[in-house]
């Protein structure tokens, strides 16, 4: 699939059709380029789902967590992990994070530099490339 995000004023326009599309999905692993919009359309995401806190790039953190205010339904995740394993370095790193952890947990999980994470990754996951273009400024997704 592929979405193309114009401007950022359709940022959470595209951010719920993403979603909307990946109904069923709850891990997202984001790859591209330092200043694609990884962050900022991670935060759209939260956004549409309900965080009300505000959102960060967790780069030092490596992992923040998010509470959704008002969850879709009873069952529907009640929280956001995300997480920028760009400072790892090693697979040991990834592990003392307890990251199987996390995908066990009913959350929502979005993962900005995920390579060095990939062995750890549910089978699941929704593979997502970013690019920005920038003369027309866009942003496009594809997954």
């Amino acid at each position: 699939m592929t979405l193309t995000i114009s401007s950022l004023d359709s940022i959470e326009q595209a951010a719920q059709e993403f979603l909307s599309i990946n109904a069923d999905a709850r891990w997202f692993a984001f790859n591209g380029d330092m200043g694609a919009g990884k962050t900022t359309f991670i935060r759209a995401l939260c956004k549409v789902l309900g965080v009300e806190e505000t959102v960060t790039s967790p780069s030092f953190a490596i992992v923040n967590e998010y509470q959704i205010t008002h969850p879709a339904s009873a069952t529907a995740p009640h929280r956001v992990f995300h997480f920028d394993f760009y400072r790892l370095r090693t697979t040991d790193d990834v592990l003392s994070l307890g990251i199987d952890e996390y995908f066990t947990d009913d959350a929502y999980c979005f993962m900005e530099w995920p390579q060095i994470a990939e062995a750890f990754l549910p089978e699941e996951t929704v593979l997502v490339s970013i690019t920005y273009d920038e003369t027309t400024q866009a942003r496009t997704l594809i997954w």
